[in-house]
């Protein structure tokens, strides 16, 4: 994978938002489903790392996709991921839910 050259590039959680609100960003969240049931983003789709498939993803429609996660980490294994099956998804969420909690944005309750 190194040979390739993959990029995964970092968006804030402001940005991230902003996206989504302006119908730019579809946002995808690797977490596991126990995760998602504790606290979920509020308009992202779910796609486990754990069973990771980039076929899964829905199509965007035009959008970008945005990996997000916890912390970051996985989300770019994910975009990484993505890249190596071929698809141009080379943005994530940086900070993870985490991030996304303390930058003030909303979370909803269970998957």
């Amino acid at each position: 994978m190194a040979d390739q050259n993959f990029i995964v590039h970092d968006l804030t959680p402001e940005d991230v938002s902003k996206g989504i609100a302006d119908g730019r960003y579809l946002l995808v969240d690797v977490r596991e489903p126990n995760e998602v049931a504790a606290e979920a983003y509020p308009d992202a789709v779910v796609v486990p790392l754990s069973t990771f498939d980039p076929r899964a993803i829905p199509d965007p429609n035009g959008k970008q996709v945005v990996f997000a996660c916890r912390s970051g980490k996985r989300s770019v294994t994910a975009s990484l991921a993505a890249q190596t099956g071929g698809l141009a998804y080379d943005k994530h969420l940086a900070g993870g839910i985490l991030g996304w909690k303390a930058a003030g944005l909303p979370t909803r309750a269970g998957g």
